[in-house]
């Protein structure tokens, strides 16, 4: 018997997963029309995430300044539960009328002490820290920032658990809390040790969520939403073209907003696409407990939850040699995306790349990426 994360058990979970179209696949003969599928899948699929309610907060300039040909805006928000949010607003400085707006999601990257600064460079300097993750992730990259000099306004922002809004030690309880410091992390050696204890607490918030009657992904999907109703609201951004994407955790944010909040017209979703089944037996120890909801699995496949945008335009971005996926769950998700996008007669509206090399969304991704937004936004 091959390996698996669970040992013997392994083999039965891999019977449990589904090896067909679930009771809400869009592949099930039952559903004719895309229409006729989303009005009946949606709504599963929101009772599943039980998400709390946020609200349409209202966002307040902290500071504000001009970089780099950019206008530069820190914003921050309250929401229902939690420490304030903190995000940037980026355009270009000069900018007039109604501009496309993107929701730049940011990534996981085991580093829950940054949040939006993995992926945008406001007022400050970057750190050393924050120079590193931009490196390894993102070939150096800023892509926020060089989305915006493109003619769109982008918005980042933290989201729960990380940076602004992650859990600070001195909160929680001594026997939780463990060995980590109770003051805030500096150093980048109290950084990397914060974030070693913010990976094993991941199961404990995972429990008390589940406790509480919701789902770590519908925490995050309602925290996103409210955040694309901040970019919504503003007077320089065109609703009616708003677009979102981000890599790896921010790849799989993109799956729940751009899947389920219909005010997403175009998406990209980078470095974390694959099926249950895949998770189940061998990837689910790479990966976050945003991810997970109970009982779904048995009812459509991960994929179909972006698939239930179609037939707005939805790009998939993969690299052949991901640590978080196997390459064959990886090929049998983009299987599934594009049979929906062709039963549902729009081809044209998918596409999925695999790239070289490892977990990553480097430069030329990015312009596959960027270019997918200018086809179906406008912009360049």
């Amino acid at each position: 018997m091959k390996k698996s994360t669970v040992g013997a058990y392994g083999k039965w979970l891999s019977r449990l997963s589904l090896n067909g179209p679930g009771p809400f696949s869009f592949r099930n003969r039952r559903f004719r029309s895309a229409g006729q599928w989303r009005r009946l899948a949606r709504p599963r699929v929101l009772d599943r995430l039980a998400m709390p309610k946020t609200g349409a907060p209202k966002a307040r300039v902290t500071s504000s300044c001009v970089r780099d040909g950019l206008r530069v805006e820190h914003l921050e928000w309250r929401l229902p539960y939690g420490p304030p949010v903190e995000a940037v607003f980026l355009k270009p400085a000069g900018a007039r009328g109604r501009l496309p707006g993107i929701l730049a999601l940011h990534c996981h990257g085991g580093n829950k002490v940054l949040g939006w600064r993995k992926i945008a460079l406001g007022r400050e300097e970057p750190s050393p820290l924050e120079r590193k993750h931009v490196e390894h992730y993102y070939e150096g990259r800023f892509w926020a920032n060089e989305l915006a000099r493109r003619g769109y306004a982008v918005l980042a922002h933290d989201v729960f658990g990380f940076a602004s809004r992650r859990v600070r030690t001195r909160d929680v309880l001594d026997r939780v809390r463990g060995n980590a410091p109770a003051a805030d992390p500096r150093t980048e050696a109290e950084i990397w040790r914060y974030n070693e204890w913010a990976a094993g607490h991941e199961s404990v918030m995972a429990k008390a969520l589940f406790d509480a009657g919701t789902t770590w992904p519908g925490v995050v999907l309602a925290e996103d939403m409210a955040a694309l109703s901040v970019l919504a609201a503003r007077p320089d951004v065109d609703a009616r073209r708003l677009g979102c994407g981000g890599l790896s955790g921010g790849g799989l944010r993109t799956v729940y907003l751009a899947g389920l909040d219909r005010r997403v017209k175009c998406a990209f979703c980078a470095g974390y696409m694959t099926t249950w089944r895949d998770m189940a037996v061998t990837q689910c120890w790479t990966n976050t407990w945003m991810v997970n909801l109970a009982l779904l699995p048995g009812e459509m496949d991960f994929p179909e939850i972006l698939g239930l945008r179609v037939p707005a335009p939805t790009l998939v971005l993969n690299t052949r040699k991901d640590q978080l996926y196997t390459l064959p769950g990886m090929k049998r998700a983009a299987a599934i995306l594009r049979g929906i996008y062709r039963k549902a007669k729009a081809p044209e509206r998918f596409r999925c790349s695999f790239y070289p090399g490892f977990h990553k969304l480097d430069v030329k991704m990015q312009e596959e990426a960027f270019g997918w937004m200018s086809r179906w936004m406008g912009k360049r």
